[in-house]
Parts: C-alpha cells; structure tokens; sequence
C-alpha cells in the first residue's frame, strides 16, 4: 500500500478537528495479545489492575519505569479514530496503530488536559501526563511522512498519536458505546 504524503495527510485535519469534544464514540476495541498480535473485540473489560483484559500491556513491561515493569500510567493508549483511518488509508488497518481504543472525540491537550476522566460503557479512564508518540513501528506500518505529522507541532496539539491513561472504574466497553468527557481531577 502506498502511504500519503504530508500535504495529503494535512488536507485531513479539518476532518480530525471536526471531532465532538465532549461526547463521542468507540469506533473500535482492539486487544494486543502478544507483540505484533491485534484482535478486534466487540467487547471488553476494562480492568484497574490489568487494563484491557487479555492485552500484553503488563508483560510488555516499560522501559520508563526503574524496573521496568509496566507504567500504571500508560495502562491504556486512545487514539482518535479519524487520525487512524486517514493514516491507515483502511478501516481494516486501523489497528496496526498499535492503540487498543479507538474513539471518536477530540484528544487535544486543551479539550482533554491530563486527570481529564472519560465514561465508556461501565468503565472510566483518566488520562494522563505520559506522551504517546509514534514511533518506528508505526513508521513502517503508515511511512515516514505520517509518523512526521502526528509528531509534527500540529500532531502533538491535537494528540493525533493518541494519549495514555489508566483504568480508574473498572468496567464493560463495547464498540459503538458513547464516550463522554466528565471532569478534570487535576488541581
């Protein structure tokens, strides 16, 4: 597949920029069993001790963290689901990201600044202060050029990457669920 290019991936963002900043939509639900493995879920259980239940987030592990054991803080990666298609170019692609929440709100720092809460089914998330970049892997999967753009300036003031949070209700998510904006628990 042939990756778009920067002025192609930039006639994008006013779509991305159309996204609802409060109240929006799971898109897509996709569990990472093993590195480099995506399952697509209708449903799944968000857990605040394991995160997604069945994704490799905890045996993974972090190399932010002095141990490196998993973050608590990077439990969970969202991504917005109009940045993922018009990187991706295919619904069906969308899940190389690598994300395992696919929403359609607006991630933007200003509208979802860290201890931001968000309500998904029966579970709620936080997000957090951990940055959730683009990284080799998603170079490879969508070009150099879209891996250029999320962490452009413009790509990290919309969050077109994603963000990072953690379980903080535990909870059922399914696909087509509403995914609403609650409060800010930050000082």
């Amino acid at each position: 597949m042939e990756h778009l290019s920067t002025a192609q991936l930039e006639a994008g963002l006013d779509r991305i920029r159309e996204s609802p900043s409060d109240n929006g939509t799971v898109e897509l639900i996709v569990c990472r069993p093993e590195v480099d493995e995506r399952q697509v879920l209708v449903e799944a259980k968000l857990d605040a001790e394991v995160g997604l239940a069945g994704d490799n987030w905890r045996m993974r592990g972090s190399s932010s963290t002095t141990d490196g054991a998993a973050h608590p803080d990077k439990q969970l990666t969202v991504m917005n689901s109009r940045a993922a298609l018009l990187v991706a170019q295919d619904p069906d692609r969308r899940m190389l990201a690598g994300d395992q929440l696919y929403v359609d709100l607006d991630l933007s720092p200003v509208n979802l600044p860290p201890g931001t809460r968000l309500a998904l089914g029966s579970a709620v998330i936080e997000v957090t202060d951990q940055p959730h970049l683009g990284c080799v892997k998603f170079a490879a999967r969508f070009g150099n050029d879209a891996w250029r753009f999320v962490n452009s300036r413009t790509g990290r003031g919309l969050r077109l990457r994603g963000l990072n949070a953690r379980v903080v209700v535990s909870g059922t998510v399914r696909t087509g669920d509403a995914i609403r904006k609650l409060t800010s628990q930050a000082g």
